[in-house]
């Protein structure tokens, strides 16, 4: 689902230092919710996505706010600290689980410290590259298509 100009050329930014692959077309005009507590990483992570031809809901910085966006708005696809200002995500988790909703734990310390039930979803390691966050975009978003 890509959109182009009325000339077919893709939308503007698109390639801007992602290399085209035939994977690009997953991410673009996919709605991200993004949980994140750090503001620095969370602008990274906003530009990494804007590149992809993401578009980014949120960011939230608390969990409430965090639980109510991933309950009520519109995604395809989530990106979550593991813990937002102290607090664990799990509760968030559970949330976009039930709407059976893919979704990506961010962490410094990598999958050994996610909790059961979602040890199986993927984990991208801070800090991490655009690289690593593309591929594992790509690699929840598939799995979860089936």
């Amino acid at each position: 689902m890509e959109t182009r100009s009325g000339d077919g050329t893709p939308p503007e930014g698109r390639f801007r230092g992602v290399s085209a692959e035939p994977n690009d077309d997953l991410l673009n005009g996919t709605r991200v919710l993004v949980v994140e507590d750090e503001a620095a990483i969370s602008m990274l992570l906003e530009d990494m996505l804007l590149d992809f031809g993401c578009t980014v809901v949120g960011p939230a910085a608390r969990l409430a706010t965090a639980l109510e966006m991933a309950e009520g708005e519109a995604f395809e696809i989530a990106i979550l600290d593991v813990n937002v200002a102290g607090e664990p995500i799990y509760p968030v988790a559970e949330a976009i689980a039930k709407r059976d909703l893919p979704l990506v734990f961010s962490t410094g310390y990598g999958g050994a410290g996610i909790r059961e039930p979602f040890r199986d979803r993927p984990v991208v390691q801070k800090p991490f590259s655009q690289a690593d966050l593309k591929r594992t975009l790509i690699s929840a978003m598939k799995a979860a298509r089936g």
